[in-house]
């Protein structure tokens, strides 16, 4: 059976830049679209955090502000709680080994600007996905944060000259964190020396570079998922 490992932020705040502590955490319809997609096709799914911390769902995620309508917040928050006993108990993410798996799918929300941009496992992991013409690396909105730790031994990054997307600067500026976040990702990933595509503001995209698969935002994470899919199609 065909695996996928979902890896999720372990932070519950992001440090702004004057040192404020903005509550945050994965972004529930980053999971909640993905991992439905992922069982409702037969694949088995696995999740893993950091240091196995439960993870913590950003509470913007959840407003009305940011959804279709209260039916689809309603609708979000029962698939959370029916995955309660997998959400609870993660893997640790430092155990994990690639090998079990055939697909690693990274959650966006704050977080993993606090956590996953930093993690001293993360990297290992990304690079042992991407190396690997038989596996599938994604990640969607912040989730690629996570890509910025994976170099080879020479320490070059390994993402350098791959196309990709993730959450835009304009999308931090709308969302009006842009002037007191302590860096921007569509910024580091463009000097890191990715190749970094963007469509307009809160347009549902997905980027398909081989056997990286990467969406902008929270409104892409079905279209993101739904191109894993395919990848996976064309593979079998």
């Amino acid at each position: 059976m065909t695996s996928v490992l979902i890896v999720l932020t372990g932070a519950n705040v992001w440090t702004m830049k004057n040192g404020t502590p903005h509550p945050t955490g994965f972004w529930s319809e980053e999971f909640v679209a993905p991992h439905r997609t992922f069982t409702g096709a037969g694949l088995d799914v696995s999740v893993a955090t950091p240091q196995g911390r439960a993870p913590a769902v950003d509470p913007l995620s959840l407003d009305l502000r940011f959804n279709k309508d209260q039916a689809d917040v309603d609708s979000q928050k029962a698939y959370l709680d029916s995955q309660k006993p997998q959400l609870d108990k993660p893997l640790v993410l430092g155990d994990v080994n690639p090998a079990g798996y055939d697909v690693m799918f990274v959650v966006g929300g704050h977080g993993p600007m606090q956590d996953l941009a930093v993690d001293p496992d993360i990297g290992g992991l990304t690079g042992a996905f991407l190396g690997n013409p038989d596996k599938i690396l994604a990640a969607v909105c912040h989730g690629p944060a996570s890509f910025l730790s994976a170099h080879d031994a020479d320490g070059n990054w390994l993402f350098k000259g791959r196309k990709l997307t993730a959450f835009s600067n304009e999308e931090e500026n709308q969302s009006g964190f842009a002037g007191n976040a302590p860096w921007l990702l569509e910024d580091r990933l463009r000097l890191a020396g990715a190749l970094y595509q963007a469509e307009a503001p809160w347009t549902p995209a997905a980027v398909t570079d081989g056997n990286l698969v990467t969406g902008q935002q929270n409104y892409s994470a079905q279209v993101t998922a739904d191109a894993v899919i395919r990848v996976l199609e064309a593979k079998a």
